[in-house]
């Protein structure tokens, strides 16, 4: 019987240890990765968690890792320690399922490690590394790693890399790897600040974009709760206990938000914990322990603290603000509805998110609305089909008033004129 695997390219054992792993069958984006991987071709692959992204990247280098050579051949990197850890954890349990002979020599590197014995670690010199750019680039900067002999560099996150300034890292990593340097670039989004570091290191790459809507789970209920005229941290806090979730992440856009909510969930007798780039590492490390472990039932956390990090069970996605990127929208719902589990995406709705409902309802995400009336929630009448005031495409939602009053036309008119103005001066 042929393997659903045998399309990608890859070898009989990688088949048989991919079956063992659980994966019944390739998903859209390692389809269209690996056997381009394999073929040498650099990649630029835009996907969301839940896409299959990690075992894209990761089955390609372990069929080109050749095993007589004791020396660097591949080298992957992540913006956190988390994720570098989750990454090379699928890659240990895959490679266990190889036979001996074939199972590489692997090292994960990531701060908040004792440098000495890191260095002692790498005296056996690894043929793929997974890390953090920071502290590979300390090791190669103090000579205790060297990468000239890679060629292969998988820069996962890159967006998030942009954002955290960890791109002059990797730019400097990339410099001291082979001439022949095959570049694997992963992000959400594409910003035109990355642009210029793609360019210098990629020649001709192939730019696969998995569709965002059809990474959203189907058995994903997305629900609005309007939020109107009440106390939005209390609204939230009788939502949460409402839903009395398995697990729940709640996403907020800022630090001072993630404390702020955090806080007030835990003043509320709600086992809550936090996530931001202000937690201190040990203490991350220890909350993702606890996580895993599930011994609290919210998380209250920011999109870059929790962004690539892989947490099961997710019951529930509670947005407790809307992200200003509305990609991050598909990214926070898809952490809840994976492994054949059904799920519900949550949001905390004011009047001024409606323009953001309606693009993303664009995008072909149905929403129910839900309100709490006379001690339960109750699914109200949707009023997403009304367009927003002021002319199409202008993007400019200026609501209109309750009491009209004479000449609001005139006024809302000016309203929307000066907002436009606005707008024109910011992006000139």
């Amino acid at each position: 019987m042929k393997s659903a695997f045998e399309r990608l390219k890859i070898n009989s054992d990688l088949q048989i240890a991919l079956e063992k792993f659980g994966f019944k069958s390739p998903t859209d984006i390692q389809e269209r990765v690996v056997p381009a991987i394999i073929n040498g071709f650099d990649i630029i692959g835009q996907s969301q968690t839940g896409s299959g992204k990690t075992m894209a990247f990761l089955l390609p280098i372990l069929e080109k890792i050749n095993m007589d050579k004791e020396e660097v051949q591949a080298v992957i990197t992540a913006p956190t320690r988390e994720l570098a850890q989750q990454i090379f954890t699928e890659l240990d349990k895959l490679v266990s399922l190889l036979p001996e002979e074939k199972q590489p020599n692997a090292k994960l590197i990531v701060g908040g490690t004792d440098r000495k014995r890191m260095a002692d670690k790498l005296k056996n010199v690894p043929q793929l590394v997974v890390g953090t750019p920071g502290r590979i680039k300390d090791l190669i900067t103090n000579q205790q790693l060297n990468v000239f002999t890679s060629s292969i560099l998988v820069v996962d996150e890159a967006d998030q890399m942009l954002d955290m300034g960890f791109i002059e890292d990797v730019d400097l990593l990339a410099s001291r790897m082979a001439h022949n340097l095959q570049m694997l670039v992963f992000s959400a989004t594409i910003p035109e600040k990355l642009q210029p570091f793609l360019k210098k290191y990629m020649e001709n790459p192939r730019h696969v974009h998995v569709d965002p809507t059809k990474t959203t789970a189907s058995d994903i209920k997305h629900v609005l709760l309007p939020v109107k005229h009440k106390d939005k941290i209390s609204y939230l806090i009788k939502a949460a206990k409402d839903f009395n979730p398995y697990f729940a992440i709640v996403f907020v856009n800022t630090k001072k938000m993630a404390d702020e909510v955090a806080d007030a969930m835990l003043a509320a007798g709600l086992n809550a914990e936090r996530l931001h780039g202000d937690v201190q590492p040990r203490t991350r490390k220890n909350i993702m322990k606890r996580v895993q472990n599930v011994e609290f039932q919210f998380l209250v956390a920011t999109d870059l603290a929790a962004r690539g990090i892989d947490i099961k069970g997710v019951s529930h996605v509670i947005n407790y603000e809307l992200p200003k990127d509305l990609d991050f929208y598909i990214h926070r719902s898809g952490r809840t509805g994976r492994a054949g589990m059904s799920g519900i995406s949550a949001t905390l709705m004011e009047p001024s998110d409606q323009f953001a409902i309606q693009k993303l309802e664009s995008r072909n995400i149905t929403f129910t609305e839900e309100e709490y009336k006379n001690g339960e929630w109750v699914e109200t009448k949707r009023k997403s089909s009304k367009k927003p005031a002021g002319k199409a495409g202008d993007g400019v939602f200026v609501p209109k008033p309750k009491k009209v009053k004479p000449g609001y036309k005139k006024k809302m008119e000016a309203e929307k004129k000066r907002i436009v103005k606005k707008i024109s001066r910011k992006k000139k």
